[in-house]
């Protein structure tokens, strides 16, 4: 299994187990379930992979219950599939079934985008132009993993800068449940490339205050159209 811990915040210590940063009131679970989610979300966990249980207990330091808790609140995200006592694996998509998600997740971020050239302060402009930047500079190097963070980055600016707490989190839900796929599709030839210049536009379409831009740049950005589809589907197998 994927080292969680390097990819979404976790530390090692002493023991050999890694940390598990807990607030008040959020339960062992619960704080199991944001890690694993946010090395799935990260494209860290690929589909298919089994999640095991007592691997899990012992490498964060807790008994088997809240890891199955854990399992049982992703399963009801569709993150997961419950496989009994083997534990559970990451949910796997169908082709036809994961254009549809797609075309979703395209109209959710447009929305958002559409929100957000509606909404946006003049200091946003300088935080997600910083944002670009790096983006800009990790193509550059052709860093895959960078370059994808840096993505996320970007576009979970935009689900704040919408200011509709509901609709963020309804696309941060669709977006984990496609985010390996999205993994597939930055390492898409020319991928990188098209991705820096849709997301100029969509940051200048917001930055211009122009809602209707903004929705139809995020949306062309997301969804799978045309020959990048036909690429996708000849590399989903």
């Amino acid at each position: 299994m994927a080292d969680i811990g390097a990819h979404s915040g976790g530390r090692r210590v002493k023991n050999g187990h890694e940390s598990l940063a807990t607030s008040p009131g959020v339960t062992l679970a619960e704080s199991l379930r944001q890690k694993l989610e946010g090395a799935i979300a990260a494209g860290h966990l690929e589909p298919g992979s089994r999640l095991d249980e007592q691997e899990i207990a012992q490498r964060f330091g807790v008994s088997r219950t809240p890891v199955r808790e854990a399992f049982r609140l992703m399963a009801a995200n569709n993150l997961v599939e419950l496989r009994g006592r083997q534990g559970a694996t990451v949910r796997s998509i169908k082709a036809q079934a994961l254009i549809e998600m797609f075309q979703v997740m395209a109209e959710l971020e447009g929305l958002c985008a559409r929100l957000a050239a509606r909404r946006v302060s003049q200091a946003w402009g300088a935080e997600i132009g910083e944002i670009h930047q790096r983006l800009v500079a990790a193509g550059e190097t052709g860093d895959i993993d960078v370059f994808y963070d840096i993505n996320q980055e970007f576009h979970e600016a935009i689900y704040e800068a919408s200011r509709n707490s509901f609709l963020a989190d309804q696309t941060r839900k669709l977006r984990n449940q496609v985010a390996a796929y999205r993994r597939r599709v930055t390492r898409m030839p020319n991928r990188i490339a098209d991705t820096v210049r849709e997301h100029e536009a969509i940051m200048q379409a917001i930055l211009a205050h122009d809602p209707e831009r903004a929705h139809s740049a995020m949306r062309d950005h997301v969804n799978l159209l045309g020959d990048n589809l036909l690429d996708f589907l000849a590399a989903f197998e």
